[in-house]
């Protein structure tokens, strides 16, 4: 992949994960083309690469959307990345070297300023550099690309979820107990805790089900 055919797929993922491009929505390839200022060609290729990752459906004859998930989809896909989740937190708890623990530590400081200021946008970014932290401390390379990739398929519904009533301030203090469980080696209380934080059910569930029409409404 090229750096530019790279940049171009990071620019329409991050269309698709703020809601810019939404569920359902029709992917015009010469719309895109015009807006980056290339060629369809890249834009189809770039389509191609999204298509695999599940952020976009091609349709015979019909053109690309972008792909909707349905309510018992995203529970699957929730229940999945919370055991992906929860056996990097264990694994980063045996292995985190200092350097990453203080990473580690400067992400959750930075979330914590997001909190602050009430930024929900901006938590979101410090939250994937905290969560990416503590896939890097596992020290599995294969398990950090499983989790990136249903990470990144989970964006538009993760983010959706930081904007719920309190739970900028639940997330931060359920990170609180992340933390400490893998600075003190607890890799057994830093996958449960992971596990909990990630996990869609009961009242969260309702909560992300009711925010989902947001998520498909045209921008303002």
């Amino acid at each position: 992949m090229t750096t530019h055919s790279a940049t171009l797929r990071e620019h329409i993922e991050e269309m698709i994960a703020v809601g810019e491009l939404k569920p359902g929505q029709h992917l015009d390839e010469t719309e895109l083309a015009t807006r980056f200022g290339v060629s369809r060609t890249p834009i189809r290729e770039t389509l191609i690469q999204l298509a695999s990752m599940g952020l976009v459906v091609i349709r015979p004859r019909r053109g690309a959307i972008v792909a909707e998930l349905g309510p018992q989809q995203l529970v699957e896909m929730f229940e999945v990345m919370s055991e992906l989740e929860a056996t990097c937190g264990r694994l980063a708890a045996r292995r985190m070297t200092p350097e990453e623990q203080t990473a580690l530590l400067a992400a959750h400081q930075a979330c914590q300023e997001a909190l602050d200021a009430q930024e929900p946008d901006t938590y979101y970014y410090k939250n994937e550099i905290f969560h990416e932290a503590i896939y890097a401390g596992s020290h599995n390379q294969f398990l950090i690309e499983q989790t990136r990739a249903l990470y990144r398929r989970l964006r538009p519904y993760r983010r959706l979820q930081l904007r719920v009533r309190n739970r900028l301030a639940n997330s931060y203090n359920e990170h609180d107990g992340v933390v400490q469980a893998i600075i003190d080696g607890d890799g057994d209380r830093a996958a449960q805790l992971l596990r909990e934080h990630v996990m869609i059910q009961g009242q969260r569930f309702s909560d992300l089900m009711a925010s989902l029409p947001q998520l498909r409404q045209d921008a303002a």
